[in-house]
This record gives structure tokens, C-alpha cells and sequence, in this order.
């Protein structure tokens, strides 16, 4: 029996195999070039910063002298101790909007989630804050808490009795009831919180439609009160959802810049990581210190970011 129909249907196979291989990196070289010129090359361009003493003059005269290779910068990034306070309240911030942001959208998607007249209209007000571009909002709120003729002074003089204006955006410490609190961090704190909570609201909503009324009618015959019925059936589906939205917005707010800078500018004790890292390429005009404060900041978030896949595999792998 001849084997040349055989052959030649395997030559035809591996023809048509190497064609497709052939487009199919034809088709993705466009997004992997986009890639390496946006992520992967400037990655490296830090890292051979960070190991090297560069300044922003010495731009010019590069590849045309040999670097000086380093550990300088990280040493200085790790004696200062504006570095650890940037890294205690990048810590504090990123913790604090979490949970804020990840909790007021969980209440507002379950206070929202029964039907009733105009929920529509609520629901789209609730995410004008997401949608309002930075800038806008940042002035709204530079304007109402303004110590000359914001809103909110305006009120606590008017009507708590304050015996003076208050600088919200850049006052460190404040007495609140005989305790010390941060004042200009917890402005800022806030201010994350109203714009990425409809955001976690959003998601929270797409997952609840997903429940079936029928686990929680069935609950309710056999006598659970609404409490039960929330926590024991309707939380555990929301579980996987409030896990995700907090690691996302853990790492978001740990790069946080333009909200903070925007704000203070890192006054009033809101001086964080990324504005660490601004400060020291514009202001220091100091290339390889600002490539090292960043590379400690990315080290510090994989860190974190490692403990938290372990732990949430290891309460997976318990249940």
C-alpha cells in the first residue's frame, strides 16, 4: 500500500500548522511590541537606574560613558527616615481606603438591592463620584474645605461653635475628643473612599443579581431572620468578590499619586511612597535614588502581595 496520500496529508497538516503559528505571531506582535515599550524596557531602564548613581544631567551622556555600578542608593533609601514614614502611611493609607472603599460599596449594594420606586436614578448618582473626572472633583473639595470660605469651616463655625478655621489639607495632627488623629491623611483617606467606592459598588451589585431569591425564600420558611439569611447565605457568595476588590484596591492605592498630589502635594503627613519617588526625580533632580525608592516600593508590594496569595490559599485549602 503506497504511503505518498499519507505523506503528503502530514506535509499539507504541518504547512497549514507553521502558516497558522505564523499569523498568530503576526497578530500579537503589535501588542507585545506595545508591551516592551511601555512596560518591559522601562522596567529594566529602573532597575539599571536604581544599581547606578545618575542624576537627571547626566542624561546626555548616556551609553557614552560606562555606569558606576551601586548599592548607594538603596543603602541611602534605607538609612532615611522619611523612607519609612513614606512607607508607614503608603501602609496606612492603602489599608484604610481599602477597607473604606470595599465596605461602603458592600452597604450601598445591599441597601440598594431591594427594587423600589427611583432605585435607577440612585443607582446612577451613586457613581458620579467614579466618573467625575480628577481634577473636577479635587477642586470641588479644595473648595468646601477651603479654611477661608469653604463650606465646611463655614459650618463648624456657624454651627458647632469652632473657635477657628480648621486646614483640613494640611494639618498633620488634630484633636478629635482629647485624640490624636491625622487629620490631612484621613482627608485624603476619605476622598478615596468617595471616588473608587462606586466602583466596588458596581461589582457587588453584577454579583448579587446572581443569587437566587430562592436559597433565601427557602431560608426563610425554615425560620432564619434576615441577619442569618445575610450572613450565612448571601456573604458567602460575595466572598470570592470582596477578596479580588481588595487586592485590587490594596495595589492601587499603594501606587496612588495624582489624588494625594493633587490634595496636599504630601503635606500634613500625606507624603507617600509615590510622592517619595516624585520627589526625589523632580525636585532632587536624583534619577538613581528615585528608581531605588521605586523599586523598593514595588519590592514592598510583592511582598505583601505574596502573603496575601499564600494566606487566602491556605484558608481555601483549610475549607
Amino acid at each position: 500500500m503506497s504511503t505518498a496520500p499519507l505523506r503528503n496529508r502530514r506535509e499539507r497538516h504541518t504547512r497549514r500548522s507553521r502558516r497558522d503559528d505564523r499569523n498568530g505571531l503576526l497578530l500579537t506582535a503589535p501588542t507585545f511590541l506595545v508591551i516592551l515599550l511601555a512596560s518591559i524596557i522601562p522596567l529594566l531602564l529602573v532597575i539599571v537606574f536604581a544599581f547606578s548613581e545618575i542624576r537627571l544631567v547626566d542624561i546626555p551622556r548616556l551609553g557614552t560613558e560606562p555606569i558606576d555600578w551601586t548599592l548607594d542608593n538603596f543603602r541611602r533609601a534605607i538609612e532615611n527616615p522619611s523612607f519609612w514614614r513614606a512607607l508607614g502611611t503608603t501602609l496606612l493609607y492603602s489599608t484604610l481606603t481599602m477597607i473604606g472603599s470595599v465596605g461602603v460599596g458592600l452597604v450601598l449594594a445591599l441597601a440598594l438591592r431591594s427594587p423600589f420606586r427611583g432605585r435607577g436614578i440612585v443607582r446612577a448618582l451613586l457613581l458620579v463620584p467614579y466618573v467625575l473626572p480628577l481634577i473636577a472633583a479635587v477642586t470641588i473639595w479644595q473648595t468646601m474645605l477651603n479654611p477661608q470660605y469653604g463650606i465646611v469651616n463655614a459650618f463648624g463655625r456657624e454651627v458647632l461653635g469652632w473657635d477657628q478655621a480648621i486646614g483640613f489639607l494640611n494639618t498633620s495632627s488634630a484633636e478629635v475628643f482629647g485624640v490624636p488623629v491625622p487629620l490631612s491623611l484621613l482627608v485624603v483617606v476619605a476622598f478615596e473612599i468617595w471616588t473608587s467606592a462606586p466602583l466596588a459598588f458596581l461589582f457587588l451589585t453584577a454579583r448579587l443579581q446572581g443569587v437566587s431569591p430562592s436559597i433565601e425564600e427557602a431560608a426563610a420558611l425554615d425560620g432564619a431572620n434576615r441577619m442569618q439569611i445575610l450572613w450565612r447565605i448571601v456573604m458567602p457568595q460575595l466572598k470570592g468578590v470582596i477578596l479580588l476588590l481588595c487586592l485590587l484596591r490594596f495595589i492601587w492605592t499603594f501606587q496612588s499619586f495624582s489624588e494625594v498630589y493633587l490634595l496636599t502635594e504630601g503635606a500634613g503627613g500625606t507624603q507617600l511612597m509615590a510622592l517619595k519617588v516624585y520627589t526625589e526625580l523632580v525636585t532632587r533632580a536624583d534619577i538613581g535614588s528615585a528608581s531605588a525608592y521605586g523599586l523598593l516600593m514595588s519590592v514592598v508590594l510583592i511582598a505583601l502581595l505574596t502573603v496575601y496569595v499564600f494566606a487566602t490559599r491556605r484558608k481555601v485549602d483549610t475549607e
